[in-house]
């Protein structure tokens, strides 16, 4: 990478993930112009559901999280810390018992109890509002790069790199440069075992224009339209889906998608520790590995801003079975 001006935007700290923080906040004001209603989400991956908790010992408010069996496993320590700060998690066994499912169950959930219930999305999915919102409440992650990039640059960053899944990291990173077309704007889905295997979260790689959870989008999904079955080591790249407004900058070629294996990711995750003494999200380490890749291609001097959205002790459990140090 010598030559290359790499910023890591690094949106988490001791208690959560920053970038979860921004529409945790947002929600949270929603719900006080709604006297009180009960929070209702879905979650695989973030630990900024222990900030839900934090937030809602404050507020005193109830809140409930579903997530998929599955991801209360391989997130085990965000269980704990969800339910010590007073929120309920309630797993979900249907389906594949990942994030998919537990969106569904939460919507169910939303619907059956629209009078008391607020549903708070973690991600640009979703129906109509939430992407929007979502986009919104994260909006300060670009415009904080922006303004953080004229202080140490003097200029505008060049390119963008985040990773995607539902995306609301990485777009409210790209919101506030979507109108600059010299500056490059680089998602990073998971590729899992390889995007020929089957066996990925690759949905704008090498997904098909279809509907779920309220909103159409591409997603991985077979001839006769069923949902198929993601797979990615991180738990938060782990659905078959992905925000519409991301489909939206594909298709008209404003931002550019790539993905990137398991094993990759877990080498930048490796790579990062050792060398920055940060631990990275599983998520983030997409991105991460993505460089290796695209440094090689850019001139010298290049203003690279890769947003940093997550840390990765929730992540260690999963990573102790592959990795060995």
């Amino acid at each position: 990478m010598d030559g290359r001006v790499i910023l890591a935007k690094v949106d988490c700290t001791q208690e959560a993930d920053l970038c979860r923080r921004n529409h945790i906040q947002g929600y949270l004001s929603i719900r006080i112009f709604r006297k009180g209603s009960d929070l209702k989400d879905e979650n695989a991956h973030h630990d900024h559901e222990s900030y839900y908790g934090d937030r809602d010992t404050e507020s005193l408010v109830k809140c409930i999280i579903y997530m998929g069996a599955q991801d209360m496993e391989r997130q085990a320590l965000n269980v704990f810390r969800m339910r010590l700060l007073g929120a309920e998690v309630r797993g979900v066994h249907s389906g594949t018992a990942t994030l998919k499912d537990a969106t569904s169950e939460a919507i169910r959930d939303w619907v059956t109890n629209v009078e008391t219930t607020h549903y708070i999305l973690g991600s640009v999915a979703g129906p109509h509002p939430y992407p929007m919102m979502v986009r919104d409440f994260h909006a300060v992650i670009g415009k904080e790069t922006r303004k953080q990039a004229m202080e140490k640059w003097g200029g505008k960053p060049d390119v963008l790199v985040a990773c995607v899944v539902g995306g609301s990291n990485v777009m409210g990173l790209f919101h506030e440069f979507v109108h600059d077309k010299e500056v490059r704007m680089i998602g990073v889905e998971a590729a899992g075992f390889g995007l020929e295997s089957g066996k990925h979260a690759a949905t704008l790689t090498k997904g098909d224009v279809g509907v779920l959870h309220g909103a159409m989008s591409y997603l991985l999904q077979d001839d006769d339209g069923q949902i198929v079955e993601p797979h990615s080591i991180s738990a938060g790249l782990d659905y078959p889906g992905v925000g519409p407004e991301h489909s939206f900058l594909k298709d008209v070629g404003r931002a550019e998608y790539y993905s990137v294996t398991d094993e990759e990711a877990l080498e930048a995750f490796k790579r990062v520790s050792r060398l920055e003494g940060i631990i990275p999200a599983l998520e983030t380490s997409h991105a991460l590995a993505h460089l290796e890749k695209l440094c090689p291609t850019l001139p010298d001097g290049t203003r690279v801003v890769l947003n940093f959205s997550g840390r990765g002790d929730k992540d260690v459990q999963t990573a102790i079975k592959y990795l060995e140090v």
